[in-house]
């Protein structure tokens, strides 16, 4: 067969960590999702309406008539030094009051930070050690720099500190070796689980005691519902973690700025990452967050997003109570976007979603969060974009979808039991 006959006709050319590029589960719903008549509880897209946008228009006016030749033009590969002096003061509030800005390196979101950490950090083969489930963003990185994930369980107090030694002695013993421990400590992505204190400064010594790093990735906490932020991990060692942060859950996800806090010498060669993705963060985006963090009341506007996302996630809770049947079971977070359902033996999430959209309601399926396949039964619903009113719908729809679901399963288990 020609080459001009394939579909791709490139495919003998890609390079071979290609191989394992998959589309995201959450990417592929999008162009669905956004159709008027579906109501998504897929993507955990923050709820920009909160914001104050004529303020948010006229603070962008006011960087374009008063730093303008700067916003506009291109800059340090490290960042903006007053947005990564404001940061520090951003971190303070999760107990990391050590922080410099110059190891402060601004980033394109923190999906950039996950890239170039991941690019100067793994080599094939390499382990990534991550919670069961995981960001499915941080996964697709890891596959695509052709690390290994090995997951390691979670109860509803977060990581299992005995189930990460057991997992540090396994990669150890098959001779392969563990680069960092990839973690989401609040409010999780997916699983809307926190990491209880208690917990918090076992797992920072586990690790030590094994040499692993700690990649800390915190988009959403400073989102809890029920009083302060808790403590980083990076808050309790200045050494052998580095802490991910983003402005894209407590500004806006379109301004594409986040960041990563790093020791010196890590911090040196993420720069020179960045710059040979990007040459440097956009400028503008820089200095609208610096203008944001300086000049308006953001710790305001964090709480009004506080308190939105506090009414629907009640929302969710309390229709997924009326409304799903027997044998399902879900988490009920403290904060941040997300609930992680288990649905009841015998339901693949992913191969009913198709009919889901049928019915009008959209969700994420477990499996895109799990490197080894697990997750059939779980599904993520995210309540911080819809109101609460179309969130109780949502779930109702998706109810029924799932009655429908446990009527086919239980009609061909009839069929293929046993005969009189």
């Amino acid at each position: 067969m020609s080459g001009g006959s394939r579909l791709d006709s490139y495919v003998d050319r890609y390079a071979a960590r290609t191989h394992g590029m998959t589309t995201s589960e959450i990417r592929a719903l999008f162009a669905v999702a956004n159709r008027p008549e579906i109501i998504g509880m897929g993507g955990g897209s923050p709820c920009v309406s909160a914001l104050p946008l004529d303020t948010i228009a006229a603070m962008t006016a006011k960087v374009i008539s008063d730093h303008g030749a700067q916003a506009l033009q291109y800059m340090g590969g490290q960042g903006d030094p007053r947005l990564r002096e404001l940061i520090c003061g951003v971190m303070a509030l999760e107990g990391i009051h050590d922080a410099s800005p110059d190891d402060v390196i601004v980033t394109v979101g923190s999906q950039q930070a996950l890239d170039i950490v991941s690019r100067i950090f793994l080599d094939p083969g390499d382990v990534v050690i991550a919670e069961a489930p995981s960001y499915v963003g941080a996964l697709g990185t890891f596959t695509q720099y052709q690390a290994d994930v090995v997951h390691v369980t979670m109860d509803d107090a977060g990581l299992v500190p005995e189930a990460l030694r057991l997992a540090i002695a396994d990669v150890a013993r098959s001779g392969r070796r563990a680069k960092f421990l990839y973690t989401v400590p609040n409010y999780h992505n997916p699983a809307g689980i926190t990491l209880v204190e208690e917990r918090r400064d076992e797992i920072v010594a586990i690790c030590a005691e094994a040499g692993l790093l700690i990649l800390e990735d915190n988009p959403y906490g400073l989102l809890g519902f029920d009083g302060p932020p808790l403590p980083a991990l990076r808050a309790r060692v200045s050494e052998g973690v580095i802490y991910l942060g983003s402005f894209s859950k407590t500004f806006a996800a379109g301004v594409r700025v986040g960041w990563a806090l790093a020791p010196p010498g890590v911090k040196e060669k993420l720069i020179m990452a960045s710059e040979a993705t990007t040459l440097c963060p956009v400028a503008l985006s820089q200095y609208v967050v610096a203008e944001f963090l300086e000049h308006h009341p953001w710790l305001e506007q964090v709480k009004v997003f506080r308190e939105l996302y506090r009414t629907r996630r009640d929302a969710c809770l309390e229709a997924l109570e009326a409304s799903f049947p027997a044998g399902s079971s879900w988490t009920r977070p403290a904060g941040g976007f997300y609930v992680w359902v288990t649905l009841p033996e015998g339901i693949d999430a992913k191969a009913m979603l198709p009919r889901a959209i049928q019915g009008r309601v959209a969700y994420v399926p477990g499996v895109g969060f799990y490197s080894d396949g697990q997750g059939r039964r779980n599904l993520r619903l995210a309540y911080s974009l819809p109101e609460p009113d179309r969130i109780r719908e949502g779930v109702r729809r998706l109810a029924g979808v799932l009655a429908e679901e446990l009527d086919i399963v239980a009609t061909f288990s009839g069929a293929s039991g046993p005969q009189a």
